[in-house]
C-alpha cells in the first residue's frame, strides 16, 4: 500500500482527498499546522473512514521541521500539495505575506522531495491563473493572462517553478487547475470550515446567511457583461475535485510514459452565475436569500470555465454531482455542523 503525503491535510478539499485516498486502498500522513483549519476535520475523517490520520503539526516555510517529518516518514512514495493561503481579497491586502507562504513553501518541499527520492508530485492550482481569459471555455493550452490578485499570481509562478524543476529533476508532476469546488462530503462530517470564521466563499457565505450568521450575502458587481449582470464561475463538487487526486496518483504510479509535467483543468464545463446559484440555493433548501448588489471586488474575474476533455480523455475522470447536489451537501454540512457545536 503506497504512502501519499497530504499537505494542507486539515483543510477544505486536503480532507476530502484524504477520504477517497483511503477509500482507494492509499495510506495517508497529512502536514498541517491548523494556520487555517481545524483539527476537527481530521477527527471527522476517521468517523468517516474508520482510519485515524497521522498529521504533524509544521509550517512548510521552516525547513527542518519539514525534513525532521520526512526523517520519520521514510517509505512516502508520492506528495499532494494542497497547503497555501488561498483568498483573494486577502491577498490583494496581504501580497508578501502570500508570496512568502504559498512560493517558499513549495520551494522548500520540492528540493526535500527530490532529495529523497520522491517521484510523484501532484500540485493543487487553479482555474485564476487564467485571468480573464480571452477565450471560453479555457482549456489547457489557453494563454494565462495578467493575474487579477496575488493569490494568482503566486499559482502562476508556482507553475513555473514545478515546471523548471521538472526539467532536471527525477520526478513526476501533475498540476491541476480547480475551478470553484463547493459541497461537503455525504455523510455531511466534512465540508468547508475554516479557522475562526475567515470565510471567503461564495457557498459558506450563502448558507451562512440562510442560518442567520451573516446579516445578508454580498453580491459583488452586478454590471458585468454576463447573463445577469453577475460573475460567472464553474462550480464543482469537492468531492469530484478529491477524486482527481486519487487518479493522478495512479497514473504517475502505473504509467511509465506519463509526461514528466502535464497540468488538467478541473471543471464541469458549464459556467453558473452568481445569481443563478443564488435562485437554485433557495430551491434546494426552501429558504428565501437575504442578498444585496455590491460594487464590484478588486482581484474578481468577471467569467471563467472549463473545457475539462483532457482530464476526461487522459486521466478518465469526469464531474458527476450537479448543482443542486453541490447545494445540498452543503446545506446538509452547515446544518449538521450546527447541531454538533
Amino acid at each position: 500500500m503506497s504512502k501519499i503525503l497530504v499537505t494542507g491535510g486539515a483543510g477544505y478539499i486536503g480532507s476530502h482527498t484524504i477520504i477517497d485516498l483511503l477509500d482507494h486502498g492509499y495510506e495517508v500522513v497529512s502536514i498541517d499546522d491548523f494556520k487555517r483549519s481545524l483539527p476537527s476535520a481530521l477527527e471527522n475523517i476517521q468517523k468517516v473512514t474508520s482510519r485515524k490520520i497521522t498529521n504533524y503539526d509544521a509550517d512548510l516555510c521552516d525547513r527542518a521541521a519539514v525534513e525532521a517529518i520526512f526523517d520519520k516518514e521514510k517509505d512516502i512514495s508520492g506528495i499532494i500539495h494542497f497547503a497555501a493561503l488561498k483568498s483573494v481579497p486577502e491577498s490583494v491586502l496581504y501580497p508578501l505575506m502570500y508570496y512568502h507562504n504559498n512560493l517558499e513553501s513549495l520551494v522548500i518541499l520540492l528540493d526535500i522531495a527530490q532529495q529523497r527520492g520522491i517521484r510523484q508530485f501532484v500540485f493543487s492550482s487553479s482555474c485564476s491563473v487564467y485571468g480573464n481569459a480571452s477565450e471560453l471555455p479555457v482549456t489547457e493550452e489557453t494563454p494565462l493572462q495578467e493575474a487579477e490578485s496575488p493569490y494568482a499570481r503566486t499559482k502562476q509562478i508556482s507553475e513555473k517553478i514545478i515546471e523548471d524543476h521538472a526539467k532536471v529533476a527525477d520526478m513526476k508532476y501533475v498540476v491541476l487547475r480547480y475551478f470553484n469546488p463547493v459541497g461537503a462530503h455525504e455523510s455531511a462530517l466534512i465540508g468547508e470550515n475554516p479557522k475562526n470564521g475567515l470565510v471567503f466563499n461564495i457557498f459558506p457565505r450563502i448558507t451562512g446567511t440562510a442560518l442567520g450568521q451573516y446579516d445578508h450575502f454580498d453580491v459583488f458587481g452586478s454590471d458585468y457583461t454576463t447573463r445577469d449582470g453577475t460573475c460567472v464561475r464553474d462550480y464543482i463538487h469537492v468531492m469530484d475535485i478529491a477524486h482527481a487526486h486519487t487518479l493522478a496518483i495512479q497514473q504517475l504510479d502505473k504509467d511509465a510514459d506519463a509526461p514528466k509535467y502535464d497540468i488538467y483543468n478541473l471543471g464541469t464545463g458549464n459556467g453558473v452565475t452568481v445569481m443563478e446559484v443564488i435562485h437554485a440555493f433557495e430551491r434546494v433548501s426552501g429558504v428565501k436569500l437575504n442578498y444585496k448588489l455590491q460594487p464590484r471586488r478588486a482581484g474578481d474575474v468577471v467569467a471563467i470555465y472549463a473545457n475539462n476533455e483532457k482530464a476526461k480523455n487522459k486521466l478518465g475522470w469526469s464531474a458527476s454531482r450537479d448543482l443542486d447536489t453541490m447545494l445540498r451537501t452543503a446545506w446538509q454540512w452547515e446544518n449538521n455542523k450546527r447541531k454538533t457545536s
